[in-house]
C-alpha cells in the first residue's frame, strides 16, 4: 500500500513539475493559428442559379464566383457534383485576400423535365463545406 500511495504522489509531483515548465508563449501562439485559420472568410457572388429553359442534350456550363474577404489564402480542397451528370471544375491556385475565383459545374442536359442539383465546395476557410445549387427546365 506504502508503495501505492508513494508512486501516486510521484507522478502527481512528476505532472505539476511539466505543466510549470511549459511556457506561455507556446498557448497565445497556439490561439494565434487559430484566429489566423478562421479569419478567411469567401462570399459567393451566387449560391443558387437558375439557367431557365436549356436544350435537351447540349451541356449547360454554370459558373459560381467567389470572392476571398479574409486575411489569408483560401484554396478549394475539393468539389463534388450531386450526380455524374455533372461534371466539376475549379481554380487549383491558393485564392489571395482580395481576389475571386470561379467553380465551374457542367450539367449534361439528358433528360427533359426540371431539374435541381446540388454542387459541394470544400475549402481551407470554412469547416462545413459550400452546397451550391444549380436549377432548370430541359426542353
Amino acid at each position: 500500500m506504502k508503495i501505492i500511495k508513494i508512486s501516486m504522489l510521484a507522478l502527481a509531483l512528476g505532472l505539476m513539475s511539466f505543466s510549470a515548465i511549459a511556457p506561455v508563449q507556446s498557448v497565445v501562439s497556439t490561439d494565434e493559428v487559430i484566429v489566423a485559420e478562421t479569419a478567411s472568410t469567401i462570399v459567393w457572388k451566387a449560391e443558387t442559379i437558375d439557367v431557365g429553359q436549356i436544350p435537351q442534350g447540349t451541356p449547360k456550363a454554370i459558373v459560381y464566383e467567389f470572392k476571398n474577404t479574409g486575411k489569408t489564402a483560401v484554396v478549394i480542397t475539393n468539389v463534388q457534383g450531386s450526380c455524374g451528370c455533372t461534371a466539376t471544375d475549379y481554380t487549383k491556385e491558393p485564392v489571395q485576400p482580395g481576389k475571386s475565383a470561379k467553380v465551374t459545374a457542367t450539367y449534361n442536359a439528358a433528360a427533359k423535365g426540371g431539374f435541381t442539383k446540388t454542387v459541394t465546395v470544400t475549402t481551407s476557410a470554412e469547416t462545413a463545406p459550400k452546397v451550391l445549387t444549380l436549377k432548370g427546365t430541359v426542353i
